[in-house]
């Protein structure tokens, strides 16, 4: 079933705000072995300009698991999750993800295509902080592929 063009442009926003904590930033530096001390050590983050533990720059992928879950479950959008690979990513920042920010987030269908039997799904997520201003934007293209 081809995923319904219709849906380009539909927005799913993420049903709350995310914390970003040191916990979770820690977590994530372990998970993808990165053993930059900014990740986790407040005093390494600052002698390098920031507030406080920064985000690896692959953290914003997180933000876009609610916003994502809600389109491809969405059963009018037609993904065949089974036959989902994960195709591309890409982040823009306004400034780094840092401990202690918190986030609103929504998730918008950006492309839809076609192309060489697989159907190509195109999601962006916009996060913004407390103040409304954006942070950062996470770009991931997911292939459907075909029968």
């Amino acid at each position: 079933m081809a995923i319904n063009p219709d849906h380009l442009g539909r927005e799913y926003p993420a049903p709350e705000a995310y914390e970003v904590t040191r916990g979770k930033i820690r977590e994530f530096a372990e998970a993808i072995n990165d053993p930059n001390p900014a990740y986790v050590d407040r005093e390494s983050a600052r002698t390098l300009g920031y507030a406080d533990v920064v985000a690896p720059p692959t953290f914003p992928v997180i933000l876009g698991m609610a916003g994502s879950a809600q389109a491809v479950a969405d059963p009018d959008l037609g993904v065949d999750f089974s036959r989902v690979v994960h195709g591309d990513q890409r982040f823009h920042y306004s400034r780094p993800l840092l401990a202690g920010d918190v986030l609103s987030s929504v998730t918008r269908i950006t492309g839809i295509k076609t192309l060489g039997g697989n159907d190509l799904l195109t999601l962006e997520t916009e996060a913004s902080d407390r103040s409304g201003e954006h942070v950062v934007t996470a770009t991931m293209m997911l292939v459907v592929r075909g029968a």
